[in-house]
């Protein structure tokens, strides 16, 4: 059933509860370094605002495990959205109790209060009851504005729903989902997914769920070492998920039975060590990598292989880097997709926190159709399960 969003309900004088993502990156005197999560919300607020909505914010940060660690507060978030949105944002430092009840009930429209750091209370990640109850007191209205969160079971993302009379997607949820959705449902003949980063095992569902849909599949990164492995291919000191072997036999085998090509590195950039100055051994066509070094980038011939197929591509998907793109040394073929990529006349999804961070050091972050807020949310989604925190809103009758 179809999920009900911000246009279908009348908010004038409600008092709403909009769960944002603001875990935005500080530094260490507590100064915002990456507003994009902050911009990304700003839709949402300000309709909010302009329809005369009585607005409670909330959001987490980090990883307190339940307790008040002051540099993870969202006081920061407070002032720069203040700025932002050209109004006052209160903030107190609590998140639930009568001081919070009487600023929540005393909301003129337009007005906005943000809550502390949500999981700064054990209840949060728990899903607690108790917690959702005191979130929901004196709440008209729920909104989901927060993708990255909705494949958890958070009190303030699934639990909250069952205490409010009804519970929407914001424009940023509806958007991801919109976006996501052209993935599963009739994506076009030519479809092309880049997978990269660390983990075959994080990718593996994706691949299964999409199989019948996708045309061609690049895979870079440490994960083409398990892929690489299981066809016989001496990969050095790489790393490898030797569980997955047999997975990922199984794999090329369902992708010749569906006409799917998979394109696995065919050069690699490989070192002894992960450093920045460190002496790198360029691994050409034919050769394999020496038994102590291990595969931190793909290639040049690599690159150029994968960017052919992208320009071939009207849907693209990618999530993952193609190599440790921290280190200049070992960015060159992340950026070399990403230029691909942002060059392409395809539609472009970019998932992945990493991913996202390299398409932005690339500079192409303007020329990408759709960035996604959510590398684990958009990985689940797109792997075909169902997200509790969309699940939990409200039907369109």
């Amino acid at each position: 059933m179809e999920k009900k969003y911000l246009k279908h309900i009348e908010l004038k004088g409600k008092v709403v509860f909009c769960r944002n993502d603001f875990n935005v990156p500080l530094n260490e005197n507590g100064e915002i370094v990456d507003d994009t999560r902050l911009e990304a919300s700003l839709p949402t607020l300000k309709y909010l605002i302009d329809n005369g909505a009585r607005i409670v914010c909330a959001s987490h940060m980090g990883r307190p495990e339940g307790e008040k660690k002051p540099e993870l507060s969202l006081k920061p978030v407070a002032d720069k959205l203040s700025g932002m949105l050209n109004t006052k944002v209160m903030f107190n430092g609590k998140i639930t109790g009568k001081e919070i009840g009487k600023i929540k009930s005393g909301l003129k429209e337009g007005e906005i209060l943000l809550l502390e750091n949500l999981r700064f209370d054990p209840g949060e990640t728990k899903n607690g009851r108790k917690f959702a109850k005191e979130l929901a007191k004196g709440i008209d209205v729920y909104v989901n504005n927060a993708f990255a969160v909705s494949h958890r079971k958070h009190a303030s993302v699934v639990r909250i729903t069952g205490f409010v009379p009804i519970s929407v997607k914001g424009f940023l949820l509806k958007r991801e989902i919109d976006y996501l959705s052209l993935a599963i449902e009739k994506p076009p003949e030519n479809f092309c997914i880049i997978l990269g980063g660390a983990k075959v095992s994080d990718k593996i569902p994706l691949i299964l769920n999409l199989m019948d849909k996708v045309k061609t599949i690049l895979i870079g990164g440490a994960m083409s070492y398990t892929f690489l492995k299981a066809k016989g291919i001496n990969v050095g000191n790489s790393k490898v998920e030797d569980d997955f072997i047999e997975m990922c036999s199984d794999i090329f085998k369902k992708a010749e039975e569906n006409n799917v090509k998979i394109l696995l590195p065919v050069d690699h950039i490989a070192s002894v060590t992960i450093e920045p100055n460190v002496t790198i051994k360029m691994v050409k066509i034919g050769e394999e990598i020496p038994e102590n070094m291990t595969g931190l980038d793909i290639g040049m011939d690599t690159a150029q292989l994968y960017t052919e197929e992208i320009k071939r591509a009207e849907l693209i998907v990618w999530n993952g880097p193609m190599g440790v793109f921290e280190i200049d040394l070992f960015s060159g073929g992340t950026t070399e997709i990403a230029k691909a990529v942002a060059e392409s006349t395809a539609l472009s999804i970019v998932g992945g926190g990493d991913t996202v961070l390299a398409v932005h050091k690339a500079g192409v972050g303007g020329a990408i159709s759709h960035i996604s807020t959510g590398g684990g949310a958009s990985l689940a989604f797109l792997s075909g399960k169902k997200l509790p925190g969309i699940e939990a809103l409200s039907e369109v009758l």
